[in-house]
């Protein structure tokens, strides 16, 4: 009996860290860092979470980076021309009380320069910095290719916003 307790408590220490996939910075909740895996002819990728600011001040991501790539980037999608584009943004508003969702087709980090491609069930370090709540480093967990589908269904009841 005292071998399956024992045995079960060490199954349990293993897989509490596969549930907890959400870090915390000051007033700021990070959600789920996830990348997709893509094809290994392509050398880069991107990086999608969700920040939730429970504070009464708004924040602002200021800077990513990432040993996994040479450049990391903080991409907003935007109307240009009639069409939404993806664009450089230098920075991201994280307003007060809101939450600012990073996912395919809208705001994101763009990977670029990766010696390797991402494999789903790997992890890798991302770093946000943020102007007031200082930097984090968060594990981002690569998910298979169709992961898109059940992330878009998971925050169909939200909507996406760089803080405007």
């Amino acid at each position: 009996m005292i071998i399956r307790t024992v045995g079960l408590a060490a199954l349990l220490v293993c897989a509490v860290p596969s549930f907890a996939h959400e870090y915390k910075v000051g007033n700021l909740l990070i959600e789920h860092p996830w990348s997709r895996e893509l094809p290994v002819d392509l050398p880069g990728g991107a990086a999608y979470f969700t920040v939730q600011n429970q504070g009464s001040q708004a924040d602002r991501l200021v800077g990513v980076s990432s040993p996994r790539a040479q450049k990391s980037v903080l991409h907003a999608q935007a109307p240009k021309d009639g069409l939404m584009d993806m664009q450089h943004a230098p920075v991201m508003d994280i307003p007060a009380h809101a939450e600012v969702i990073f996912q395919p087709g809208a705001n994101h980090v763009m990977l670029s320069g990766m010696d390797q491609p991402l494999k789903a069930g790997e992890q890798f370090p991302l770093t946000l910095e943020f102007e007031k709540a200082g930097k984090v480093e968060v594990q981002v967990k690569v998910e298979p290719a169709e992961a898109q589908t059940s992330h878009d269904a998971h925050n169909g009841h939200r909507t996406a916003t760089n803080g405007e």
